[in-house]
């Protein structure tokens, strides 16, 4: 089988904010671990009005506390 993995940005959508960003990349890892993902990134940026991973490590650990199994790199 081949792994696969999901690349997140924390994007803040229209009419959200970066606590929700934050929230939604902490479900999709959560849900993309019981697909059975083999990986979990985070792009990290700066200075953008819609991306709320900046801080990618705290991000990560976010995502990490809420899975088990699945990899979180960035």
């Amino acid at each position: 089988m081949i792994p696969y993995s999901v690349l997140d940005l924390a994007i803040i959508t229209k009419d959200s904010n970066a606590k929700e960003a934050i929230k939604n990349s902490r479900d999709l890892a959560v849900h993309a671990e019981k697909l059975g993902f083999n990986r979990f990134w985070m792009a990290e940026h700066h200075n953008m009005k819609h991306i709320a991973s900046s801080a990618t490590s705290i991000l990560l650990a976010n995502a990490a506390a809420a899975t088990s199994h699945i990899r979180i790199h960035r």
